[in-house]
């Protein structure tokens, strides 16, 4: 089963990073159901703070498949899900294990609690990648044990805890990180860059965003917006990282409702937020290197028709998670 275990882990790791920071202000979590034959019936991933969690998803699409009862397979609603399969399951799942990149939650909050519904469902085994840090939910693991759970942490531990790094860092400072699109040959300026996918991608991420940090060349020759349009989301406050007061007030970001814009020569103001982009070139990269925890790439399949790069920075990169879709999209730390 350690095999299959494992297997298990990196889906239910692969669906949470498609989630990773739109989660905000809750962890990227995910999960996957084994069955008894040792094949991954279901995978899931947290979406958005207030819905349902990974192990919601992951059980949903598993009773769908195990039972061909679709009442509740399109349901988001995590208090539909768990009433509906406490009532309905009919011991199915006294067979099946799940990973899980993150201990069960013991409370319930927004929504009702993981480590209850599977206590309840009779699922037979567990692994889990890291122990729950939030004092509030952890503990969900004693709960299954006591309930004749087998319970194993620390499978592919250090995956899940790189998950979890912004979580832990958000509880009480600025998570901050640098965002920039590239094509093949490195360049950077002139023009749309990214697929839209990759495009909406971003402005999700702007719409769980408390500010963003850009520099004023970059304000001056793009007139960005800087908002969440394409996901329909927030426009978060902005930092104009400049030596220069004076900017055109028609450049779009100056007229957006409900934002504060700054025009500073420090980044002092991203202490005051918790969730913080940092979107630039060359020179935005160099200056803020002491104030980022990751870096995020969107590499996209195309040759020519710019002329900036990044230039001669050097950076070596630990690669976290790369996802190819019409783009590459690569979340890093440095090593």
């Amino acid at each position: 089963m350690k095999t299959t275990a494992l297997h298990a882990m990196k889906l239910a790791l692969e669906a949470a990073w498609d989630f990773q920071l739109l989660t905000f202000p809750n962890p990227a979590v995910g999960a996957a159901c084994i069955s008894e034959k040792g094949t991954i019936l279901s995978h899931g991933a947290h979406k958005i703070a207030g819905g349902p969690h990974a192990e919601v998803y992951a059980l949903r699409d598993a009773y769908t498949i195990l039972s061909g009862d679709n009442t509740i397979a399109l349901s988001d609603d995590s208090h539909v899900i768990h009433d509906y399969l406490r009532t309905h399951h009919n011991g199915i799942f006294k067979t099946i294990s799940m990973a899980v990149t993150l201990e069960p939650c013991s409370h319930s909050g927004k929504t009702p609690s993981c480590a209850l519904l599977i206590r309840d469902l009779g699922v037979k085994e567990l692994f889990i990648a890291c122990k729950d840090p939030n004092p509030i939910a952890s503990g969900g693991a004693s709960l299954l044990s006591d309930a004749g759970v087998e319970c194993t942490f620390g499978i592919m531990e250090k995956e899940g805890g790189e998950l979890l790094e912004p979580f832990l860092k958000w509880q009480e400072n600025p998570f901050v990180f640098f965002k920039w699109a590239q094509r093949l040959d490195g360049t950077i300026d002139n023009g749309t860059i990214s697929s839209k996918n990759s495009r909406e991608h971003v402005h999700a991420l702007r719409d769980k965003c408390d500010l963003i940090v850009i520099g004023g060349n970059t304000v001056r020759t793009d007139r960005p917006t800087l908002d969440a349009r394409l996901v329909e989301g927030k426009a978060p406050d902005v930092l104009i990282y400049s030596y220069e007061e004076e900017f055109d007030r028609t450049i779009p970001l100056f007229n957006v409702s409900n934002r504060q814009v700054f025009i500073e020569s420090r980044f002092d103001r991203i202490k005051e937020y918790r969730l913080v982009m940092i979107e630039g070139g060359a020179g935005m990269f160099e200056a803020s290197r002491d104030v980022c925890d990751w870096y995020l790439s969107y590499i996209a399949p195309k040759i020519g028709g710019g002329s900036q790069t990044l230039g001669v920075i050097q950076e070596d990169f630990e690669v976290m998670n790369a996802k190819i879709t019409d783009n590459i999209i690569l979340w890093m730390k440095k090593k």
